[in-house]
C-alpha cells in the first residue's frame, strides 16, 4: 500500500508529474492550432486552440490523466503570458497616442465595461459571469478574463463560457471588420484606431490589422495602451469586492484580493519595457513565448467548455457577449470620429 494515500500526501514531484501528460496533449494541440492557422490564414491559432480543447472535453478525449496538465496550463501558463505581455508595453506610447487618442481608449473601455455589466444584470446573468464578460470585450481577451478571474468570485463555468465567447467575437471581427471600412469611411490610419480599440485579443487585433495595409501600426499602438488599463481595472474590482466582503461579514478571515500577484508581474513587466533596459531581440523572444504560452493556455481553457454547460446557461451569455460586441464597436468608432474631426 503507498502510505501517500492514506495520508492523502502528495510531494511537489508527484503533482509535477502527474501534469506531464496533460502537458504534453496541451502542447501536441498548440501545434496543431499554429499549423491549422499557418494553413488557413483567416483561422487565429488562439479560436483553434478553444476549439480543439473544447472538442476533446466534448468527445471524451480529456481524460482523468490529463486534468492536472490542463489545469495547468490553463491557470499557470495564462498568467504567465498575463506578465509577459507586460513586456509588450512601454508608457512612452501612451505620450505617442496623445489626449485625445487616450480619451478614446478610456472612453471606450468604460462604456464597453459598464455598459456589459448593467445589460448583463438586466438579462439577469450571474454577476460572476458578466463580469467577466465585461472585463474580457472592454479590454484584452483571455488575458484580461484571467487576470480578473481571481477577484470575480465565479468558478471555472464562468472562466471558460467568457474565453469561448470572447475568442468567438474576436474572430468574427478578423473576418467582418475589414469588410466594415468602406461602408464606414475609414481610411488606414483611421481603421487602425477603430480595430485598437475595439478587437480583444492582441493577436486578433494584429490579424484584423494585417488585413488592411497602413493599418497595423496604429491598431497595435492603440490596442496596447488599452491594454495598459487592465490593472487599474482589476484593481478596482478588487477594492470594492473587498470593502463588499467585510461589510458581509467584518470578522471574515479570507479577503478578497486587491491585485492578484500576477497582475503585480505584469505591472513590473511593464516598469521594465519602459526603461528600455532589455535588448530588443530579448523582447521579440518574449513576445513569441507570450503568444504561444497564450494558445497553449487556451487549450487548457477549452476543455473546461461543455456543450450541456452551454447549453443550459450560455444562451443569455451568448445575448450579452454579441450586444457588448457592438457596444465596443460602436464607442470605438465613435470615439475615432471624433478625433479625426
Amino acid at each position: 500500500m503507498d502510505l501517500r494515500h492514506l495520508f492523502g500526501h502528495h510531494q511537489p514531484g508527484d503533482r509535477r508529474a502527474a501534469a506531464w501528460p496533460g502537458l504534453l496533449a496541451v502542447a501536441a494541440a498548440t501545434a496543431v492550432a499554429f499549423g491549422v492557422a499557418h494553413l488557413v490564414p483567416a483561422l487565429n491559432p488562439s479560436t483553434v486552440a478553444v476549439v480543439l480543447g473544447a472538442l476533446a472535453a466534448n468527445l471524451g478525449l480529456h481524460r482523468p490523466l490529463l486534468h492536472a496538465g490542463t489545469h495547468v496550463a490553463s491557470h499557470r501558463l495564462l498568467r504567465i503570458a498575463v506578465v509577459l505581455l507586460g513586456l509588450q508595453l512601454a508608457l512612452p506610447q501612451l505620450v505617442d497616442l496623445g489626449l485625445a487618442g487616450l480619451g478614446v481608449v478610456v472612453a471606450t473601455v468604460a462604456v464597453t465595461f459598464f455598459g456589459t455589466r448593467l445589460i448583463g444584470r438586466l438579462l439577469g446573468i450571474p454577476r460572476a459571469r458578466s463580469l467577466l464578460i465585461a472585463t474580457g470585450f472592454s479590454i484584452c481577451g483571455a488575458s484580461a478574463v484571467a487576470a480578473m478571474s481571481d477577484v470575480a468570485d465565479g468558478d471555472e463555468d464562468d472562466t471558460a463560457v467568457a474565453i469561448a465567447l470572447v475568442t468567438l467575437c474576436g474572430s468574427l471581427a478578423i473576418v467582418l471588420l475589414p469588410l466594415l471600412r468602406g461602408p464606414l469611411g475609414l481610411d488606414p490610419s483611421d481603421f487602425g484606431r477603430w480595430v485598437g480599440a475595439s478587437v480583444h485579443d492582441v493577436g486578433q487585433t494584429v490579424a484584423t490589422a494585417n488585413r488592411v495595409p497602413g493599418a497595423l501600426t496604429t491598431a497595435v499602438v492603440v490596442k496596447l495602451s488599452r491594454v495598459v488599463l487592465l490593472a487599474p481595472l482589476v484593481a478596482g474590482v478588487g477594492l470594492v469586492a473587498r470593502r463588499r466582503a467585510s461589510a458581509a461579514a467584518p470578522g471574515g478571515s479570507r479577503r478578497a484580493p486587491v491585485v492578484p500577484l500576477f497582475v503585480v508581474g505584469f505591472l513590473a513587466a511593464i516598469a521594465v519595457s519602459s526603461t528600455d533596459v532589455l535588448p530588443a531581440e530579448v523582447l521579440a523572444v518574449a513576445k513569441e513565448v507570450q503568444v504561444v504560452l497564450l494558445v497553449a493556455a487556451l487549450v487548457g481553457l477549452g476543455t473546461g467548455i461543455h456543450v450541456s454547460t452551454l447549453r443550459r446557461t450560455g444562451g443569455r451569455a451568448l445575448v450579452l457577449a454579441l450586444l457588448s460586441w457592438v457596444l465596443v464597436g460602436a464607442t470605438a468608432y465613435a470615439g475615432v470620429l471624433l478625433v479625426r474631426t
